[in-house]
């Protein structure tokens, strides 16, 4: 999936368009629920290197946040699937938007993201603060 396909998906799915709130990174995108403002999503274009792939040149990447074990299943399994760049590694994960990665897996991890970080509901936090 490309990155463009990639900001359509996220635009058609959640109705929201990437801000780019890094003064000086005008490429850097990031994706909020408009209730909450909450990211679920940034895109960012990096080196290679940086996500440990041994190729010269940058790359259009997602960063998305997954249970740790969707995590622990995909990072070394599936190709262009790393440990988050520049987040936390154990909650967020980093996927290549360069046609490497296949498109369903990234449009499975973006609602995996967007349902992780949206508000729990009412009974959810009472369920929780009982506890």
């Amino acid at each position: 999936m490309t990155r463009a396909n990639f900001e359509k998906y996220v635009s058609e799915a959640y109705c929201v368009k990437a801000d780019y709130p890094f003064e000086d990174d005008l490429c850097s995108g990031v994706f909020r629920h408009t209730d909450s403002g909450k990211w679920f999503a940034i895109a960012m274009n990096v080196p290679r290197r940086k996500i440990g792939l041994d190729e010269e040149g940058n790359v259009d990447i997602a960063n998305l946040k997954c249970p740790p074990e969707v995590v622990e299943s995909l990072v070394g399994v599936e190709e262009n699937v790393f440990r988050a760049y520049h987040m936390n590694k154990m909650h967020w994960l980093t996927v290549t938007l360069d046609d490497r990665c296949e498109d369903d897996l990234i449009r499975w991890l973006v609602d995996i993201s967007y349902t992780l970080t949206s508000k729990k509901s009412k009974r959810d936090k009472a369920k929780y603060n009982s506890k």
